[in-house]
């Protein structure tokens, strides 16, 4: 399954903002997974073909730039606008009790979830993600949203342009991960980016629209969020400072700091086998009882998304 793009059925659910698709693999606790910008679910493949033995993984494709159906034009994509659309996904689900994971752009997203509407997380993880006033991050940030703001699809076109070499692609994956993904994970990631007109009009209308006052003011209630809070984050992180994570750890009641040797911004991609480890023991003691042995997937569950 090692670099494998998705695989499985595609389901769909039509909310206020558009039809958001997803997958859903696995019976059990439910897990909830948040990707970030110019990312979907393959960022989670491997690490729901881990857990999805004992967990109900939920793993949608958001309207950040990797996803293959437009939104209404209409759309609230700033960030809180798509913490609504996770939530809206909650309540079409009927999730409850969920477990919250999220990456890079999608941990941001995930704070404003538990900020301004927290009733359906009970457990939260953050594996290196933006927070507080690196959103984006300090490196690329500031040039980026001010490019997007002043260029508009203009940027985000250029952008899908560059990417059809496969040397850009790898150039830029380069930048968030160690593993290196073989074609077919980044014909996953960025055919959508470069085929889809209406996908680059969401990515530019939330590119525009970031500013570290989401996430200043999500962090205004971690004192208030007293569920469990696991982080994870990767020790070789390019772009996203270790000081974020311990920050986030002082801030939450009840949190907990892992550092991953060998990963940058996507653990998911670099070090699943250690994520999903850590995930089955972060709801083993949320709960109380002993870490439960996922066999993987079951029978006639695919073995990836």
């Amino acid at each position: 399954m090692d670099g494998r793009a998705m695989s499985g059925e595609v389901r769909k659910v039509r909310l206020d903002q558009g039809i958001v698709r997803y997958r859903e693999v696995g019976i059990g606790p439910t897990l909830l997974f948040v990707h970030g910008v110019m990312a979907n679910g393959t960022l989670w493949r491997d690490v729901v073909a881990l857990l999805s033995g004992c967990f109900r993984c939920i793993v949608p494709d958001l309207p950040l730039g990797g996803h293959s159906v437009p939104m209404r034009p209409e759309a609230d994509l700033t960030p809180r606008g798509v913490a609504r659309i996770v939530v809206d996904l909650m309540e079409a689900l009927d999730l409850r009790d969920v477990t919250l994971v999220g990456n890079d752009t999608g941990g941001a997203i995930c704070q404003v979830v538990v900020s301004e509407h927290p009733e359906r997380v009970r457990r939260l993880v953050l594996t290196d993600c933006d927070a507080y006033d690196a959103f984006f991050p300090v490196v690329i940030g500031g040039l980026f949203k001010q490019a997007a703001r002043f260029f508009g699809t203009r940027l985000v076109d250029s952008l899908a342009w560059l990417l059809r070499a496969r040397f850009a692609q790898r150039a830029l994956f380069k930048g968030v991960a160690v593993r290196r993904p073989d074609d077919e994970t980044l014909d996953a990631y960025y055919t959508p980016l470069i085929q889809n007109a209406g996908v680059r009009r969401d990515l530019t209308k939330f590119l525009r629209a970031v500013s570290k006052k989401y996430t200043m003011e999500a962090a205004r209630s971690f004192p208030s969020f007293e569920h469990p809070v696991l982080i994870v984050w990767g020790s070789r992180d390019l772009l996203l400072s270790t000081r974020l994570a311990v920050r986030l750890r002082q801030d939450f009641p009840d949190a907990r700091l892992e550092l991953v040797d060998g990963s940058r911004t996507f653990v998911p991609e670099d070090r699943p086998e250690r994520l999903a480890e850590l995930i089955r023991e972060f709801h083993a003691e949320s709960v109380g009882g002993s870490r439960m042995a996922c066999d993987g997937p079951q029978e006639g569950v695919p073995s990836g998304v």
